[in-house]
């Protein structure tokens, strides 16, 4: 099998050869390629050398678009800090919507333009290169990760309590530009859309269920409604929301490493594949071979037959590439 057929084999209840590898690698791709981020994260055609020099040199199933959260906000204005060699960021103090009345005037920026569309480029080229052989990964922000970066973290978290109804208003909004962002990314040749929705984690299981959660499920409704499946990734400690996100229709629960995957069998049912969630800094980047091939031996006999290997979060700048070959070797030696 390639990586493209294990991958999907996974998903649709098959018997892959071995396990699929998809562990996220950004900043850890570009050192690879020699490429500093800064440039990784402006230029597609960089991206892409770097993600088909990291799937190459470690035998990964998968390559993805993946390279900051900031794409869709630079495209709506958003104040951004460029580094050399660091991924951008959003300046929370100059948030987009520090006013709640420029929602209602804000348009839906194009996907066909600005950094939405470099990424898109990114799908395409990836597509062309490895789309036989490979699964293609696009990539969009979930509704509450793209809130916090249009009206600032904090702020939203005051929302949710002083006026819900903004709160929805912008969820809306965010799912609404996602949707045009993912179609875009499928029709350029992504074969899988990541979902990534960091914010989530800070929020308590009442207040996910009741906001996050229906515009989760409807911005991966949508998704699936192009052809393709979904991978949600949400950063942080949510063992409070974990049956909840087995709920939101995503074909792979992506965990972090705060989340136990037995807590996560336990309330998703033997049928989610779930993806992780060995800890990146501590077991993979300060580990040695031997404690990686362990701590993915235990995440596996947890999680079970529907399993990907992967690490918690982005593999790390400085992992020692013997590590991420034991990553690869696990994966290739078991079902």
């Amino acid at each position: 099998m390639n990586g493209k057929e294990r991958i999907l084999a996974r998903l649709q209840n098959g018997t892959p050869d071995s396990l699929p590898l998809m562990p996220i690698t950004m900043m850890y791709a570009g050192d690879i390629a020699g490429i500093p981020y800064g440039v990784y994260a402006r230029n597609h055609e960089a991206l892409v050398e770097a993600q088909l020099a990291v799937a190459d040199r470690f035998d990964f199933d998968y390559v993805s678009a993946i390279s900051d959260p900031a794409r869709e906000a630079s495209d709506l204005g958003a104040a951004i800090e460029w580094f050399d060699d660091q991924p951008p960021a959003i300046n929370e103090s100059k948030a987009l919507i520090h006013d709640k009345a420029v929602l209602s005037g804000l348009a839906l920026p194009d996907p066909a333009a600005g950094r939405m569309y470099d990424r898109v480029c990114a799908v395409r080229l990836l597509a062309q290169k490895t789309g036989n052989t490979r699964i293609v990964e696009g990539w969009v922000e979930g509704p509450c990760a793209m809130a916090s970066d249009l009206r600032g973290l904090n702020t939203l978290m005051l929302d949710f309590g002083d006026d819900p109804d903004f709160v929805e208003a912008l969820f809306d909004y965010a799912v609404r530009m996602e949707l045009n962002f993912a179609r875009a990314q499928v029709d350029a040749g992504a074969t899988l859309i990541g979902v990534g929705d960091a914010a989530a984690s800070l929020l308590g299981p009442r207040l996910y269920h009741n906001f996050v959660l229906p515009f989760e499920k409807r911005l991966l409704a949508g998704i699936r409604a192009m052809g393709v499946p979904v991978r949600l990734h949400i950063c942080g400690n949510t063992r409070r929301i974990l049956k909840d996100m087995g709920e939101t229709g995503a074909a792979i629960v992506d965990l972090d490493y705060p989340a136990p995957i037995d807590e996560a069998r336990a309330a998703m049912g033997d049928e989610q594949v779930l993806l992780g969630n060995m800890d990146p800094v501590r077991a993979l980047r300060d580990g040695t071979p031997e404690s990686v091939t362990a701590h993915l031996a235990e995440c596996h006999a947890q999680a079970g037959r529907n399993y990907i290997v992967g690490a918690g979060c982005e593999v790390p700048r400085g992992t020692p590439i013997a590590n991420v070959e034991a990553m690869t070797r696990f994966a290739r030696t078991r079902q």
